[in-house]
């Protein structure tokens, strides 16, 4: 599996514009009622946007709020990076770089639809504070995966880590420590596997889900067991500059991976190809499935401020507690 990594680029979707305007999109989750939910790193809010684009605050959630995932409860989880020091580039595009001065750390949120009450789950774990929390992911029991993407400053880079926690905010444990840039996570249609994006090495990771927030560590003699390596499988990286960020996994198993630089989603097939899906903006941060059939793609553009829709030619995978 995966073996052959050939990459192509095939031509562009059929897009529609959904809303603009939004600061720094992304977290997209597909609401039965039409609408999809989704971030504003920039801004620090969950916001809804209606059918028709209109852009409503649901919750001030401060920090830089990014993956987003409904939970069993019905309510909204949020991993909150903390913040950024944003950048201005021109023509008024901004970018997130390095640890702003109000910095207090990253941590998993707890938002009310009904109400908008928000309320923070998780700041640490083994006494050791999250960094910037990055993706999120339930799984069918009710927990969930998340990633913790690390920050940088003009010294260095941490590390980041995969996690998996309780819903009820009883229980958060780190799984896969020392990871470069983890970003998106997804689980395989069986279950059976947890795929990490990794954004500066545009490499996908593939955990054996082996328990309820736990995975498979090589036996001794197989691959990366000499160096504690708990993935078991990788596919990329990309050719020539190109980093990714969050993912979706549609219902054949491939993982759609939302890519920088090269704007567009990247689809990491089954049988080991990669093909490019290119998008009008140079920084598409997630992509989400909704509708009846599942097949409508929704799609952030975070230089450009704009949620995007285009029929996807498959299948997305129903999340756990899909909206």
């Amino acid at each position: 599996m995966f073996s052959d990594l050939s990459w192509r680029e095939e031509g562009r979707l059929n897009i529609e514009v959904v809303a603009e305007g939004l600061q720094f999109p992304e977290g997209p989750i597909a609401m039965r009622d039409g609408s999809v939910l989704l971030v504003e790193m920039r801004r620090g809010t969950l916001s809804r946007i209606t059918g028709d684009g209109i852009i409503e605050v649901i919750a001030d959630l401060g920090g830089g709020p990014n993956g987003a995932a409904i939970g069993p409860d019905g309510a909204v989880y949020i991993c909150n990076n903390g913040g950024s020091a944003w950048i201005e580039k021109p023509g008024g595009v901004f970018i997130p770089g390095g640890i702003p001065s109000d910095y207090q750390g990253g941590s998993i949120q707890h938002v009310d639809l009904a109400t908008g009450a928000v309320k923070s789950l998780y700041t640490g774990c083994d006494g050791v504070a999250l960094r910037a929390p990055n993706d999120i992911v339930f799984d069918t029991d009710g927990g969930f995966w998340f990633t913790d993407f690390g920050k940088d400053d003009s010294q260095g880079r941490d590390f980041g880590a995969l996690y998996y926690a309780h819903a009820d905010g009883s229980s958060i444990r780190r799984v896969a420590p020392n990871l470069l840039t983890p970003n998106g996570v997804g689980i395989s249609p069986d279950g059976k596997w947890l795929h990490v994006a990794e954004t500066l090495s545009s490499r996908l990771l593939m955990f054996e889900i082996s328990a309820p927030g736990c995975i498979r560590v090589p036996a001794p003699g197989e691959p990366g067991s000499d160096f504690g390596f708990s993935f078991v499988q990788t596919q990329g990286p990309l050719p020539g500059y190109q980093m990714i960020d969050s993912l979706a996994v549609e219902a054949c198993g491939n993982i759609c991976v939302a890519t920088l630089v090269n704007g567009g989603i990247s689809v990491y097939a089954t049988d080991g190809t990669i093909t490019h899906v290119p998008m009008e903006d140079s920084f598409v941060t997630n992509i989400c499935f909704g509708g009846n059939d599942m097949a409508d793609a929704f799609i952030t553009g975070a230089f450009s401020g704009r949620l995007f829709k285009a029929r996807w030619p498959r299948p997305g995978l129903v999340t756990a507690f899909g909206a």
